[in-house]
């Protein structure tokens, strides 16, 4: 494995993506004052602008949630990328060649990343373009009979690959790429007499991960002289991991973040049938079964945190077929239920269809109505293991209830395990008490290994003293360069109130030489406890209330005022110190007299500078 990005890659990449241009891509920005732009916040509902960007640091931050960062974490956010993701697609968008720690050039993860990605662009498109062909008739009959006409077929990308044995290569070939890339793409397979078309008369799916690249295929065979699985997929390559990447969800992403709530259909043909039917959240594994990394996926794009208020949390959706496949399916997606804070549910069609089925015998509203009405999952599961034993026996009820057991102590809500423990003891026909003893000799600790982590922020108050602190912190955080360096480095010793501010002004002083530098944000952001953190950014980000022409005046003024307030409160102390000391002790009065002038000098020159 190729090592991590080097840090003075992402750094340079971080200065070379404008943060204007990609958040314009999905908020419309306008001016907002100097250095700074707003828009309606995409990570929360609202009617006023909170979202503001300052392009000459490369954060955004929104005053209504809190939510802030730099370009990578606003991709992240959008995209449900990763970081590793994120960076190496804006890389790859301006021609930005990264290096990897221990020496290796782009990621293992590729005889180059960019180069596999775009083979299986590339090979998409020719297969999208070979479905159009009289050869491909097979796959347009499939289609037809599946409800699908070639406009869906477009929507979702959908090819035929030709039955020879190199018209994908030699296409491929023309393009550029050499054989090896094809290999490692999945694209070509190896044979004796050299390298072949992996995918052969079959119809094509293209998989593409959640930024919308096409890492991988999946085929279906359409003949019964094909003696290949009924599914084929791409096999394990750089860039395609089946266990890490969901069919859809480049698509559905959007809506899945926007309504919390996802369907979890068993194949591609049902992505196609719910999202024509009108249920775009609906996304698929690809050949295996839903497991933790694909937890860990839809999560990102749910928002899913644990929260005590059920209303607001999101709902996962499983659909499975009545079959001994689809209820060992049913099992494994169970046994990662717990992963989630989201309520999870079971669908499952009437006379045991699965969606597509559904949308061809009963219509698009049949599949939005199954979807509707889940059953929540763990009453799906009690059922089934209850339905497993004979009940009319003694040792077929103590069975029942030792198999209901640890599926009872599983559930988070205490509540709603007591709800459930009274609703299979009615199934079984046994006392509640029975049941709950065999929850508690099962019950382990349940308690989820998600909990949200919670970000204080840091409430201010609006009165005058603190918000001439506010301001003076804003603009030491922004426009340090405009400052005279005698001014900063009095300022971060005065007197502060609020006790939010003087950690960060705390901050401000550990990093004083550093004040007139891009990276003085960041590094008061490190030196402040974790619960400021937050703070630091919103002030960092905050309107300056002027324009370009009269900033530096404004930001030596808000500065001077600080700076002006601690030297009279000083001199209040030197006074009430002297006239203390008059009597005891005349010299020391006398000096304190001294200092009181001095600093009264001091004072009115800075004043009058």
């Amino acid at each position: 494995m190729a090592g991590r990005i080097r840090r003075e890659d992402i750094d340079e990449l971080r200065t070379r993506v404008n943060i204007v241009d990609v958040v314009s891509q999905y908020v419309t920005l306008k001016r907002a004052g100097v250095g700074s732009m707003k828009g309606l916040c995409p990570f929360h509902d609202e009617r006023t602008p909170s979202f503001h960007v300052r392009p000459a640091v490369g954060r955004y931050h929104c005053f209504g949630c809190g939510e802030d960062g730099d370009v990578f974490q606003f991709v992240m956010s959008m995209d449900h990328t990763t970081f590793v993701e994120t960076v190496e697609r804006f890389a790859s968008q301006i021609g930005f060649t990264l290096r990897y720690e221990e020496g290796q050039a782009p990621q293992e993860d590729g005889v180059n990343r960019a180069r596999l990605l775009a083979a299986n662009s590339d090979a998409a498109e020719f297969f999208q373009q070979q479905l159009l062909t009289d050869q491909a008739a097979p796959g347009q009959a499939f289609l037809g009979q599946r409800g699908f006409d070639l406009e869906a077929a477009r929507r979702f990308g959908v090819g035929y690959a030709p039955p020879g044995f190199e018209a994908l290569r030699n296409h491929l070939r023309n393009k550029g790429y050499s054989d090896e890339e094809l290999i490692t793409a999945g694209l070509l397979s190896e044979g004796q007499r050299g390298p072949y078309d992996r995918f052969r008369g079959r119809l094509v799916w293209p998989i593409r991960d959640v930024t919308g690249a096409t890492v991988g295929f999946g085929a279906r065979k359409l003949t019964e002289d094909d003696k290949g699985p009924k599914y084929l997929n791409t096999p394990e390559t750089p860039v395609f991991h089946k266990s890490k990447v969901l069919y859809g969800l480049d698509l559905a992403k959007r809506t899945i973040s926007r309504g919390r709530e996802a369907v979890i259909v068993e194949g591609y043909t049902d992505v196609m049938a719910c999202h024509l039917a009108g249920v775009e959240t609906a996304i698929a594994t690809c050949g295996t079964a839903f497991g933790s990394d694909h937890v860990k996926l839809l999560r990102r794009v749910l928002g899913d945190v644990s929260t005590s208020d059920t209303r607001s949390l999101g709902r996962v959706i499983f659909t499975f077929d009545p079959d001994e496949a689809g209820q060992q399916a049913a099992s494994r997606a169970f046994q990662e239920e717990h992963r989630f804070a989201a309520q999870t549910y079971v669908a499952v069609a009437p006379d045991g269809m699965d969606p597509c089925d559904l949308r061809i015998q009963r219509g698009d509203h049949a599949v939005r109505s199954l979807v509707k009405s889940p059953r929540p999952m763990f009453e799906f599961m009690l059922q089934r293991v209850v339905d497993e034993h004979d009940l009319e026996t003694v040792e077929g009820r103590v069975q029942a209830t030792r198999a209901a057991g640890p599926i009872l102590a599983r559930i988070r809500d205490r509540a709603l395990s007591d709800g459930y423990v009274r609703t299979v003891a009615g199934w079984l026909g046994v006392d509640p008490v029975e049941v709950q003893r065999q929850v508690r000799a099962d019950r382990r600790d349940s308690q989820s290994e998600f909990e949200p982590v919670q970000r204080p922020r840091a409430q201010l108050a609006n009165d005058p003293a603190t918000r001439l602190e506010r301001e003076a912190i804003i603009v030491m955080l922004q426009q340090g360069e405009l400052l005279p360096t005698d001014l900063a480095q009095r300022a971060v010793i005065s007197y502060v109130a609020n006790p939010s501010l003087e950690i960060v002004r705390d901050g401000m002083l550990v990093n004083i030489d550093r004040i007139a530098g891009r990276e003085f944000v960041d590094a008061v952001a490190a030196a402040v406890p974790e619960g400021m953190v937050g703070l630091v950014r919103e002030l960092s980000m905050s309107p300056i209330n002027t324009n370009e022409k009269g900033l530096e005046r404004y930001s030596v003024g808000a500065v001077k005022a600080l700076v002006q307030r601690d030297m009279l409160r000083e001199k209040a102390n030197l006074q009430s110190q002297a006239m203390r000391m008059r009597a005891k002790d005349p010299d020391a009065a006398r000096e304190l007299d001294l200092q009181v002038a001095a600093l009264e000098t001091e004072r009115r020159r800075l004043i009058e500078e």
